[in-house]
């Protein structure tokens, strides 16, 4: 792809989009450049990366083709007031933060100006991220091609509407952590039933990631799979019906809400 990108923040998400992209053979890496804050984080960017870097925004602002906002949502308003005069006229802006809509970016540059809002998560760093993207009106339909593959280097993407987006920390943005603490509690169970520490945690792993890719590659629905598994009077039953006594599903949704409640208060600061 014929398109220089530029990061503004470069922690692990950013690192990790970086990577696939470079990675995949998609960009060069001197066709991508980043700022950071600390000489020493500039300094192994470049060394792990091979990429120009800068402690410099502005910089990066003027170079890109592509600008990746990879900052904290609270600093997005104070980065886009250093940063406007200096973007390329036709620059595609990418934010990563959730709360933060297309129209407050616009309005926060004060023009017609392309952005695509995403929601990744931090399976990208493995090549299996999911990112939700949604884009403005100034993007064209060539844009949208372009964006999908950088975003398509370090997994798969999904184009949704943008009054959609709150939902989206929920449900793949923050759910991680939800699985990480199953696989940590059925970790902890196997141990419990005598089976060492790194067995558990990779047999608890493995089957996580089997049932995504049931679920993924079958087309099945998630509740016919479970009950392929679970035979008249078996154990699994038995689990299943425990899980629903203890409110299984209504804490996965209760989780939910309060990231969605919590991701719409960030958009209002």
């Amino acid at each position: 792809m014929n398109k220089i990108i530029g990061f503004i923040g470069f922690g692990k998400m950013a690192q990790a989009m970086a990577g696939g992209m470079i990675h995949s053979g998609l960009i060069r890496a001197d066709q991508m450049m980043a700022s950071m804050r600390t000489e020493n984080s500039r300094t192994l960017a470049a060394e792990q990366f091979r990429i120009k870097v800068s402690a410099s925004n502005r910089d990066i602002a003027a170079f890109a083709d592509v600008l990746f906002l990879a900052v904290a949502p609270y600093t997005y308003f104070e980065v886009i007031e250093e940063i406007k005069d200096n973007i390329k006229p036709d620059a595609i802006i990418i934010t990563i933060a959730a709360g933060i809509t297309a129209s407050d970016v616009e309005n926060a540059f004060g023009n017609k100006i392309k952005v695509v809002r995403t929601m990744p998560n931090t399976p990208s760093l493995v090549g299996a991220g999911m990112t939700a993207v949604s884009v403005n009106s100034e993007i064209t339909d060539e844009d949208l091609v372009s964006v999908e593959k950088l975003l398509s280097s370090f997994g798969k993407v999904e184009i949704i509407a943008e009054a959609q987006m709150d939902a989206i920390p929920a449900i793949s943005g923050s759910s991680p952590a939800y699985v990480y603490m199953m696989i940590e509690a059925m970790a902890d169970g196997g141990v419990r039933q005598g089976l060492s520490r790194d067995q558990s945690y990779r047999l608890a792993a493995q089957a996580v990631l089997g049932a995504a890719q049931m679920v993924l590659e079958t087309g099945k629905h998630p509740g016919e799979l479970k009950d392929q598994v679970t035979s008249p009077g078996g154990a699994t039953i038995a689990a299943v019906s425990t899980l629903e006594q203890e409110r299984f599903r209504g804490a996965i949704l209760a989780a939910m809400d309060s990231c969605t409640a919590k991701v719409k208060e960030l958009g209002k600061k």
